[in-house]
């Protein structure tokens, strides 16, 4: 393991990258942790406020990745501070993509079906940051020889003919698999090549006319839906906490519901 670590983490520079990782998974275990009990009303913990202000936790997440990427750039990415940097750096993400579904929703919707989308984003980002640990480079950028990396104009078109599959992907409504494939060449590929998903920006502008081919794309999407949609949920609320059932409209609730 010493050995494993010497050669793969610190003497390609990776440390400051796995001790960041570490303290992003951590913060976010231990943050909805936290949050759980809350929730429950159970140990010591509570929301923080100031005065009739709820205080949520992306705040200081939000300070300290800013301490965190300020001082690597300070500390040159060597060294005891660099490593320092990279930890607060990692607590500071953890605790601001804990709290994701609110800066996309502006609204408090930690605990409900939206929230979801928070712990979709710290999987997603995880495993982008151990796909980069490991060793792959953005755009196939790994994939070169060293004379098509000298090669500039080689290299300027392997990454933007990947871009461009990653963007197709994305406008397809496959999020995930266009994100994976910044880094994986060939994740972007498929993602590209597939059906778009039917309320995709691709398939309302390509697949309006196209009967044919939107009727498949949807049976294609519920299929995957139905298969994926259970044991994504099940992960999710393991994670992340089962989100408090939708409540009932304003008028049903005043009326007995009838």
């Amino acid at each position: 393991m010493g050995l494993w670590l010497e050669r793969n983490i610190i003497e390609p520079g990776k440390l400051p990258l796995l001790l960041a990782l570490a303290a992003f998974v951590l913060t976010f275990l231990i943050t909805r942790a936290i949050t759980r009990l809350i929730r429950a009303g159970k140990g010591p913990f509570g929301n923080v406020t100031a005065g009739s202000v709820h205080i949520h936790h992306v705040v200081p997440g939000v300070v300290l990745t800013v301490i965190g990427g300020f001082g690597a750039v300070a500390s040159g990415g060597e060294g005891f501070g660099a490593a320092l940097s990279a930890v607060i750096f990692g607590i500071g993400a953890g605790l601001v993509l804990d709290e994701f579904a609110l800066i996309l929703h502006l609204a408090d919707v930690y605990w409900t079906e939206a929230g979801r989308k928070s712990v979709e984003m710290v999987v997603l980002t995880a495993a982008l940051v151990g796909l980069l640990l490991a060793g792959f480079s953005p755009f196939g950028v790994n994939d070169l020889s060293e004379d098509e990396l000298q090669n500039r104009a080689g290299a300027a078109a392997t990454i933007g003919v990947n871009l461009f599959f990653a963007l197709v992907a994305l406008l397809k409504g496959k999020a995930r698999l266009a994100v994976f494939g910044a880094v994986v060449p060939v994740v972007a590929l498929i993602g590209a090549l597939r059906l778009a998903r039917p309320e995709s920006l691709w398939a309302r502008r390509f697949y309006r006319r196209r009967h044919r081919a939107r009727a498949k794309s949807m049976l294609r999407a519920y299929r995957h839906d139905r298969r994926w949609s259970g044991p994504r949920r099940a992960v999710e609320d393991w994670l992340g906490g089962r989100p408090d059932p939708p409540r009932p409209p304003e008028r049903d609730r005043r009326s007995g519901g009838g």
